[in-house]
C-alpha cells in the first residue's frame, strides 16, 4: 500500500513576520489563492492516495491547525513530535507508525512548503518512484534540473553516462557560487528537493545500519506504534533522539539511492527571496508586490508584501524585502536575507 508523509512541523522563521511560531508559513496562504501551502501539498497528492493514507508530521503545538485546515484527514493520521529534533527522527517515527499499519507499505516524504506547477507530471513520477522502490528495495529521490547556480540548495551528483533513474554518487551541501557553476557545467548534478520514496523495511534497515541509536531510543519493537498509546510512548522517548537531518543520517551514507529527474515546475518557498524568484519570473524590473494598497515608484528587484488597509508609498528601493503586518514591519536587504533568522534570535523577536 502507498502512503504519503507530509512534514509540517517547522517554525518557518525565514518568512517572519508573516510566519510566526504560533502560525508558521505552512499554514498560511502565502500566494493569496485561498489555500495554505499545507493544503496545496495535500490537494496535490489526493488523486494518488486516499486521505486515510496521508500522514501529517507536525509539532504538537500545531495539531489543531492541521485538523482545522484538513478536516477530511483522519485524526490518527496526525503524528505529533513533542520536540524538534530535525528530519531523521521525524521520518523514523513515521516509518514505525506505517510499519505497524502495513509492514509491506511504501511511503513518500514531502515538505509542506513547496510549489509544484506541473502536478500531473509530479504524480506520475511519484508513482514511478513507488514502483521502483517496491520492486528493487532502493531509496528513490527526485532531482530538479538546476536553472541557475543557486547557493541555497543542496545538490545531487548522479552517475554520468547512464539513464534515469540515475544511481546517486553523492549529496553535496549548499555550495559557493563558483562551485555551483562547476556543478551545473558537468550536466550530472540536480538540486536536492528533499522528496524521497522508499519501502518501510528499506528505510528502517537504513536506520539500523547508519543511525541505529534513533531506533533504539524510539524502541522500534514497541507494541505502542499504531495504537492509542503511541503518542504517549513518543512523548516519553522522542525528545531523547539524536537531532540530525535525514540527509546526514541516511542519504549521504546509503549506497542504494537512485534519482529520478523531475521537470515539475518546482520551487522551494523557504525564504522571501525564493518567493520573490518564483513570483518575479518574466518580470523585467523583478519587482513583486503582494497586496492591494502598494504604490512603488522607481523600485526594482524587490518584494513588497502588505495586506494592511493603509497605503504603502515606496520610492527608490532596489534589492529589498518589505513585509508589513499588523504586528511587525520588516525592511531588509534581500541580499542579506540569511541574516534575518539570526537577527530575530539576537533581539529575542518571535
Amino acid at each position: 500500500m502507498k502512503y504519503v508523509v507530509i512534514m509540517a512541523g517547522g517554525i518557518g522563521s525565514r518568512f517572519w513576520p508573516v510566519s510566526t511560531q504560533q502560525k508558521p508559513k505552512q499554514f498560511i496562504d502565502i500566494l493569496g489563492i485561498g489555500r495554505s501551502l499545507l493544503q496545496m501539498t495535500y490537494d496535490r497528492v489526493l488523486p494518488l492516495v486516499d486521505p486515510s493514507n496521508i500522514i501529517i508530521m507536525t509539532h504538537a503545538d500545531y495539531a489543531s491547525l492541521v485538523m482545522e485546515q484538513l478536516p477530511d484527514l483522519p485524526e490518527r493520521n496526525i503524528l505529533c513530535e513533542p520536540s524538534r529534533n530535525n528530519t531523521a527522527p521525524c521520518i523514523a517515527f513515521a516509518a514505525l507508525h506505517i510499519q505497524a499499519r502495513d509492514p509491506h507499505a511504501s511511503f513518500a516524504v514531502l515538505s509542506s512548503d513547496h510549489i509544484i506547477l506541473r502536478e500531473g507530471l509530479f504524480r506520475s513520477l511519484l508513482a514511478q518512484g513507488f514502483e521502483i522502490c517496491q520492486q528493487k528495495g532502493v531509496i528513490v529521490t527526485m532531482g530538479i534540473s538546476p536553472t541557475r547556480p543557486d547557493t541555497g540548495y543542496g545538490y545531487i551528483e548522479v552517475e554520468a553516462g547512464t539513464q534515469a533513474p540515475f544511481s546517486v554518487q553523492s549529496f553535496k551541501e549548499k555550495p559557493d557560487i563558483e562551485t555551483a557553476k562547476a556543478y551545473i557545467s558537468t550536466g550530472h548534478f540536480f538540486w536536492n528537493a528533499g522528496i524521497f520514496i522508499w519501502r518501510v523495511d528499506t528505510i528502517l534497515d537504513a536506520f539500523r545500519l547508519y543511525e541505529p541509536t534513533i531506533l533504539e531510543v524510539l524502541d522500534s519493537d514497541s507494541p505502542h506504534y499504531g495504537s492509542t498509546t503511541e503518542q504517549e510512548h513518543i512523548n516519553r522517548y522522542y525528545p531523547s533522539t539524536k537531532s540530525i537531518s535525514i540527509d546526514y543520517a541516511i542519504l549521504e551514507r546509503a549506497e542504494n539511492v537512485y534519482c529520478i529527474p523531475a521537470e515539475i515546475g518546482w520551487s522551494d518557498l523557504g525564504t522571501w527571496d525564493s518567493l520573490h524568484a518564483y513570483l518575479a519570473e518574466g518580470s523585467g524590473d523583478q519587482l513583486v508586490t503582494v497586496g492591494e494598497k502598494i504604490v512603488p515608484i522607481d523600485c526594482s528587484n524587490s518584494i513588497i508584501v502588505s495586506h494592511s488597509p493603509k497605503t504603502l508609498l515606496i520610492r527608490g528601493l532596489s534589492d529589498f524585502i518589505i513585509v508589513d503586518t499588523d504586528k511587525a514591519l520588516l525592511i531588509y536587504p534581500k541580499s542579506k536575507e540569511q541574516e534575518i533568522k539570526q537577527s530575530l534570535s539576537t533581539h529575542l523577536i518571535q
